[in-house]
């Protein structure tokens, strides 16, 4: 079993940046960013080049010795302000694009431009302290050209840099737009991951239920359909983003790379069914656990119902010849209506043997309606 099963999931919540009123397109930059780390690659069906840049006259440098390549700008990490307002004035993008890139609680959505497009997913990733980390994913698609931008400095996306310098497949040929939607394809792949992840987790809190229940049960279940609602935000408008990309008119994606996002669609539908799926066990089961409860509850009273029905006869036996009401009188006079039981040879037994028989009966009536066997 996955050890990332066996943890309990926790979530990343970053705070939204910004104050009311703040004039539109403002850049705002978080205190924690880091600085960026820039990459260039320019590839054609030839060869591929690598180099990193730190500022814009570098990376327009790369443009003038590859210009028959296409270029692929990968920026991770958001703090210079400096770096994103060159980008928007070198290629002319419009301020609330800027305002996007850097406003990391955008959801999933897709923009069309004069000469450019813009889209942004979110990325899901469990860390190694069992978090569900929830990044924003940027990018810029204008002719032979994508910048895209990340918060963080992980080489999330390796298995495309594989694929690019081996060359397999349309990655080379297939121009900015394609590579767009090679990204965002891994960034779906990877809720398949972590939904796994979450099914081995429901598995282990169903075993749990079964075997051995417990308040931690509702908990694991509540924590995990948090994770599954924040997921659902990201995977619904990810799907009406692709949708988008699928009916654009933009030349810049071409019907070879719609053909592909046909099939990223189809993936963001399955994520979402599993979603749906999963959030719905997760109610099952805090219901089941709450069902047993109730019914552990009420089997526990009926056994106290049961001892209860037994001793109320001998309580009312037991009290009324604990009434003590002498038969005779202070001169030796007999009392009438009063207890002769009480000078009765061998009373006591006799009244024992009469609250046994009792009891003994009302156990066997109880075992005749079977409601020994259902305790």
């Amino acid at each position: 079993m996955n050890a990332l099963a066996k943890a309990q999931l926790k979530l990343n919540i970053k705070k939204r940046m910004g104050n009311v009123g703040d004039s539109p397109g403002t850049i705002r930059i978080a205190e924690d960013a880091i600085e960026p780390k820039i990459n260039i690659y320019s590839y054609n069906a030839q060869e591929v080049v690598k180099c990193e840049g730190t500022t814009i006259p570098e990376i327009l440098e790369q443009f003038k010795s590859c210009p028959d390549h296409t270029h692929w700008i990968q920026i991770n990490g958001l703090g210079d302000t400096q770096l994103i307002e060159s980008i928007g004035e070198q290629l002319n993008i419009n301020p609330l694009v800027l305002e996007d890139i850097t406003s990391n609680h955008q959801r999933p959505k897709f923009e069309e431009y004069d000469d450019y497009v813009f889209a942004v997913s979110r990325i899901m990733k469990l860390t190694p302290k069992h978090e569900l980390s929830n990044t924003q994913f940027s990018a810029i698609v204008k002719d032979k050209l994508i910048i895209s931008f990340e918060e963080d400095n992980e080489d999330r996306f390796a298995p495309i840099k594989t694929r690019l310098k081996v060359g397999k497949g349309s990655i080379r040929t297939g121009g900015a737009g394609y590579m767009c939607y090679a990204l965002m394809d891994m960034i779906i792949d990877q809720y398949f991951v972590i939904l796994s992840t979450i099914g081995d987790k429901l598995d282990l809190v169903e075993e749990k239920l079964y075997i051995k229940p417990d308040k931690s049960i509702m908990y694991d279940a509540q924590h995990l359909k948090r994770a599954l609602i924040v997921m659902r935000r990201a995977s619904w408008p990810e799907r009406d983003k692709i949708n988008d990309m699928i009916r654009s008119d933009s030349p810049l994606i071409t019907p070879e790379t719609k053909t592909y996002l046909r099939d990223a669609y189809d993936h963001t539908i399955q994520s979402m069914d599993m979603i749906d799926s999963y959030k719905e066990i997760t109610s099952s089961l805090v219901d089941l656990y709450l069902s047993m409860v109730s019914n552990r509850m009420n089997e526990i009273m009926k056994v106290l119902t049961i001892i209860s029905v037994i001793f109320i006869p001998l309580t009312f036996i037991a009290g009324i010849y604990g009434m003590n009401f002498s038969r005779e009188g202070v001169h030796g006079e007999t009392i009438p209506d009063n207890m002769p039981e009480l000078y009765w040879d061998h009373g006591y037994i006799y009244a024992l043997i009469l609250m046994g028989l009792i009891a003994g009966i009302q156990l066997f009536v109880f075992w005749r309606k079977g409601w020994f066997h259902r305790l």
